[in-house]
């Protein structure tokens, strides 16, 4: 490239004003100062030698395999993670012409900077500063690109695209889909402090992993279908002993429908009364949300369980139809009831009583998840020995899975588990 060429290119990605954040990250300010010093005349030997490898470094650093080539691969990572008013736009359904004009002249200029691959951009400084050359390796990533992830996929086609100033409506799109951001990158949150936090590596149980309740599981896979198609529906309270799938259950469903837009939201439970909050941040975005709460319960003196009656049904503002809370709980009526409850002393004790076992009849969806029976038991462990590829006679393997539930406390799916994981590594071990 003519140093007229690099020049300009620099000028107009400093004239961005829709993608302005994509030029902050610390990749993208030293390839900016890069092409600035080899526009010059007479580049500095030094001032390039400093620049390059702390752009080496930053890709290194970075590390977000969207495409073989690093630079490309970083770059257009950013683009996607950038939250600006297009995206954001885009993701809640409110983009003007004005914006979707705007992004047709900025991505034409973000393509110039996605041109310049790894390795053109090592050969032009070598060109440049032969005393340079054979000081980088060209960082790339083999395989990168194969996950078939919606980001993954929107990369490919942008990548691939002859004229990104015709790609703002396939842009806006994805942002429509998956969200803009953070949001469009994870599919699971915290929420701390008042803010998402991304869990860069959920867990990645799936539907299909998980064996038996599945009559359990259809109400609230259909229930959830519902609200990703902006139907009516319901909060959720998944109610059973410890070890029968529920968790897991709500963490399956979030990865299962994640391509679809859906996000998932732990809360936990001594940060309830900050839910109000979280409520008005997720309602400010386009996605669609389950706020999880795991072994939700409350103690007689808790009142923390109030707010969360409001929020779930009597508050003035109710919870916005893209967000659903899923609970799951070993008590039934979730707020401990004793016998006490029910003398005398309470001018109006029947009320008190019915006050504390209201807060489950908020979830319009109560779902119950029992012990295992020993056939269930069986089956479960039959079935993840079979997924695990676990040779061994069906008789050996029931008998052994019965010892073991004797010796061990209670029948459980979760004990189930227990059992295939100590017999894979036994069988290993052999």
């Amino acid at each position: 490239m003519r140093n007229e060429e690099l020049a300009g290119l620099v000028v107009r990605a400093r004239g961005l004003a829709l993608f302005r954040g994509v030029l902050g990250t610390r990749p993208v300010r030293d390839l900016l100062s890069l092409l600035g010093l080899l526009a010059r005349e007479r580049p500095d030997a030094g001032e390039v030698a400093g620049v390059v490898g702390g752009l080496w470094a930053g890709l290194a650093a970075s590390r977000d395999p969207l495409l073989p080539d690093a630079w490309q691969a970083h770059f257009l990572g950013s683009i996607l993670d950038d939250e600006n008013p297009f995206s954001l736009g885009a993701e809640t359904g409110d983009l003007p012409p004005a914006l979707l004009g705007q992004a047709r002249r900025e991505l034409p200029v973000l393509q110039g900077l996605f041109g310049l691959r790894t390795e053109s951009l090592l050969a032009l400084v070598e060109e440049r500063l032969p005393e340079l050359g054979g000081l980088w390796e060209p960082l790339v990533y083999p395989g990168a690109g194969g996950d078939g992830s919606p980001r993954q996929e929107i990369a490919r086609k942008l990548a691939a695209a002859p004229d990104w100033g015709g790609c703002a409506e396939l842009l806006a799109g994805h942002f429509a889909r998956q969200g803009a951001g953070a949001l469009g990158r994870y599919r699971a949150f915290r929420w701390r402090e008042g803010g998402l936090v991304p869990v860069e590596s959920p867990d990645p149980v799936c539907l299909e992993d998980l064996v038996a309740y599945e009559e359990e599981r259809r109400p609230l896979i259909e229930n959830t279908e519902r609200l990703l198609a902006g139907l009516p529906s319901h909060h959720a309270l998944l109610y059973g002993p410890p070890g029968t799938g529920k968790s897991s259950t709500v963490k399956a469903l979030a990865n299962a429908y994640a391509a679809d837009g859906l996000r998932l939201v732990e809360l936990p439970k001594e940060d309830l009364g900050r839910l109000p909050e979280l409520m008005q941040t997720l309602r400010r975005r386009g996605a669609c949300f389950i706020v999880f709460v795991d072994d939700l319960s409350f103690e007689e003196d808790e009142v923390s369980y109030k707010t969360l009656k409001a929020l779930l049904e009597g508050s003035v503002a109710p919870p916005p139809q893209s967000v659903r809370l899923y609970a799951t709980s070993n008590r039934r009526n979730l707020v401990r009831e004793r016998f006490s409850d029910r003398e005398e002393d309470d001018v109006h004790a029947h009320d008190t009583m019915q006050e504390k076992l209201s807060l489950a009849a908020r979830f319009g969806l109560r779902v119950t998840f029992p012990p295992p029976d020993q056939r269930r038991y069986l089956e479960i462990v039959f079935g993840l020995a079979r997924a695990r590829g676990l040779a061994m006679p069906e008789e050996e393997l029931r008998e052994r899975a019965l010892l073991w539930e004797r010796w061990h406390p209670g029948r459980s799916g979760r004990t189930a588990r227990q059992f295939v994981d100590g017999l894979e590594t036994g069988l290993k071990e052999r």
